[in-house]
């Protein structure tokens, strides 16, 4: 018989009251999204960025950092009396063939957007640790399914994202049992920069068809999805990368091909 004793505290619930929160990049988009979360689940939240934002995002307090310069990360973690989770959401890639335009085989231009998705996380990370291990926080890094499938136009961002999916699992490994570590892989997220990636509204709407729930995330999912891994309800989940992908991307060859297809009446076609 299991000794009851042995057992920990059941989970607390999925909010995170009192709880002190960064996030980067957390000034637009999935990153306002996120920090919105947690501010109504009751966190302390710091969002943190080079530009403050356009609009407040309510509830939260703005620091600016330009998380690629480890002295002013430094900075911020040591202004802060304490920290309960980091959600490293600060990232992005023009699109760029790899090959293609003015200094085309410089391969600078590429390890600036690994710099900004890949190190700039492990630069927060590390700085964050100390006041993570303390309060036995967690860490929520938001990857993206371009990790781990081709990236045509931004590959240097898609191999910088399997990157951190790897740096999640090997940090929870590392810092397993104080802090926990996972990943939030996101698919198709609908912003105010939407536009730059689908086209006009028809555009959006025609690539929200392809996803199996038939729309693109909105930031408010993404922020569920965070706070409810920063939460004592996931306190035996580490090392996990949780798709948020609305069922990801039906296969093309499925509509390529000839065989298998329907007609109106049923029949195979």
């Amino acid at each position: 018989m299991e000794n009851s004793a042995q057992r920990p505290e059941p989970p607390s619930g999925t909010g995170a009251k009192g709880k002190l929160v960064v996030v980067t990049g957390g000034t637009r988009g999935v990153g306002a999204g996120i920090a919105r979360a947690f501010a109504e689940a009751g966190a302390d939240t710091v969002i943190c960025a080079r530009r403050p934002p356009e609009e407040p995002v309510r509830g939260t307090e703005f620091v600016p950092v330009d998380v690629r310069d480890p002295d002013a990360v430094h900075r911020l973690f040591d202004g802060l009396p304490r920290v309960d989770v980091l959600v490293n959401n600060v990232g992005g890639s023009p699109y760029r063939p790899l090959a293609d335009g003015p200094g085309a085989t410089d391969a600078r231009r590429h390890a600036r957007v690994i710099e900004l998705n890949l190190t700039a996380p492990l630069t927060v990370s590390l700085a964050a640790y100390e006041h993570l291990r303390r309060a036995r926080g967690a860490i929520v890094m938001i990857g993206s399914v371009s990790g781990a499938r081709p990236s045509p136009g931004t590959a240097a961002y898609g191999a910088a994202k399997a990157g951190l999916d790897h740096l999640a699992r090997s940090m929870a490994v590392e810092w397993a049992p104080d802090i926990r570590v996972n990943t939030l892989v996101l698919g198709m997220v609908r912003t105010e920069l939407s536009h730059l990636h689908y086209g006009d509204e028809e555009g959006v709407a025609a690539v929200a068809r392809t996803v199996p729930l038939g729309r693109l995330a909105e930031p408010s999912d993404v922020g569920e999805a965070a706070v409810f891994l920063a939460s004592d309800a996931a306190a035996y989940i580490t090392g996990a990368s949780l798709l948020v992908h609305g069922g990801g991307e039906r296969p093309a060859f499925l509509d390529a091909a000839t065989a298998n297809h329907r007609t109106g009446k049923g029949e195979p076609g």
